[in-house]
């Protein structure tokens, strides 16, 4: 299957565009078969106004053909000594070592950020009560200086009353003397 993919597109750059282009523009009866290669067959699909289709069939590999394309056999290595893999191994740890060490950073730094937010809050919340404790406080304040003066002043009208009222009785006293 590999062969025949890599044969494929090998013969896929054999076809020329401009047969492509002009079989396009020239359509002149021709055999069901446009092209046929070692492995593969070209035929036309039919027509379309919006240009032409084409049905590829890959053929079966040939016992004959190079066998130098292998996608599915892996490179050859070379035999790994004791000392290779463990210091395979002990990289494999120091890389897992660091990037535990990453995320722990990460971690601590998100944390971190959480505490400076909460603290932030926090704070800002405190503020804003103190603010509108000390508010309320001089408002109230405000409140028992103006009924102070409410009742000052009240109290100053009924004492110049009283004293009305005393000058009133006085001169209805002294208009009664004289006149009895």
């Amino acid at each position: 299957m590999a062969k025949t993919a890599i044969a494929y597109k090998e013969k896929m750059k054999e076809l020329s565009l401009v047969s492509l282009i002009c079989s396009c523009l020239y359509p002149e009866a021709r055999k069901n078969i446009m092209g046929e290669f070692e492995d593969m067959e070209v035929k036309p699909i039919n027509k379309r106004a919006s240009g032409q289709a084409f049905e590829v069939i890959l053929k079966p590999p040939s016992p004959t053909a190079d066998s130098s394309y292998s996608i599915t056999t892996p490179p050859k290595k070379r035999d790994m000594s004791l000392e290779d893999i463990q210091k395979k191994l002990e990289a494999a740890e120091d890389r897992r070592r660091s990037q535990e060490a990453q995320v722990l950073r990460a971690l601590a730094e998100k944390r971190e950020h959480e505490r400076d937010v909460l603290l932030k809050a926090m704070e800002e919340n405190s503020n804003f009560s103190k603010m509108a404790e000390e508010k309320l406080i001089t408002k109230m304040e405000q409140i028992k200086e103006n009924r102070e003066a409410y009742i000052a002043a009240m109290l100053e009208r009924l004492h110049e009353k009283e004293k009305h009222a005393q000058v009133v009785r006085r001169n209805k006293e002294l208009m009664e003397e004289l006149t009895a």
